[in-house]
């Protein structure tokens, strides 16, 4: 029977092994998701301009990102960058540059589809106000979008948490990172895994108890 030990998680361990892993992965994730969703917004409006010289661009970009593994994208940033640029990017600028453009793609598919859920009388309002397409995406549409919208874009945030789990491959100190290296140095891997799961469980399942509360309100508000 395997013989599991916990004693060695002390404060002073969580603070000098965890912490600082955990703090990255929150940074890492907020980053991404404010990045994400302005290029993914600015994507959605290229895909819906209805020009095709804007269009084809974001529906490449789109379609290409989306069909490759993340973690493929995070070691092609980490290595290919550095050998075009002649410097190295460091672990964690590379690991937030991947995830924004990554991120960005899936994004757009959610803006894509909370621009198309308003109304389009709601834009011909606003061309009658004497809008431009600008004002009329800037003050009547995107609002209502990002509301009605508002809870699978936090969904998604929730799965991009989980995936900074991912940046291990470039040696990026987040929280599994953490984990793992607490667990080398006091010989008890297994535990210190087991640990980071029901941590990664708690804080996914406490975002996914708010997104649900979040949906419950504006299902009121509409």
């Amino acid at each position: 029977m395997l013989e599991l030990d916990f004693a060695f998680l002390s404060w002073d361990v969580l603070s000098s092994f965890i912490a600082k892993g955990l703090i990255f992965s929150f940074q890492l994730t907020l980053v991404a998701m404010l990045g994400g969703i302005a290029l993914g917004t600015l994507l959605a409006l290229m895909r819906l301009s209805g020009k095709k010289w804007l269009e084809v661009p974001a529906a490449f970009y789109v379609n290409t990102l989306r069909s490759i593994p993340l973690v493929m994208v995070i070691l092609w940033f980490f290595l290919l960058i550095p050998m075009m640029t002649g410097r190295p990017l460091g672990a964690e600028l590379s690991a937030i540059i991947t995830f924004t453009v990554f991120e960005a793609a899936y994004y757009s598919e959610i803006m894509r589809a909370g621009i198309q859920s308003v109304s389009r009388g709601q834009v011909y309002a606003g061309y009658a106000m004497g809008m431009t397409y600008r004002q009329t995406m800037q003050l009547v549409v995107l609002p209502q979008a990002f509301r009605n919208m508002l809870p699978v874009l936090l969904t998604q945030t929730i799965i991009l948490f989980q995936d900074t789990s991912l940046v291990y491959a470039i040696g990026a100190y987040d929280l599994l990172k953490g984990f793992e290296v607490a667990g080398k140095n006091f010989n008890r891997p297994v535990e210190t895994y087991l640990v980071a799961a029901v941590l990664y469980f708690v804080i996914c399942f406490a975002l996914s108890m708010l997104v649900r509360r979040l949906q419950k309100k504006i299902a009121i508000i509409r």
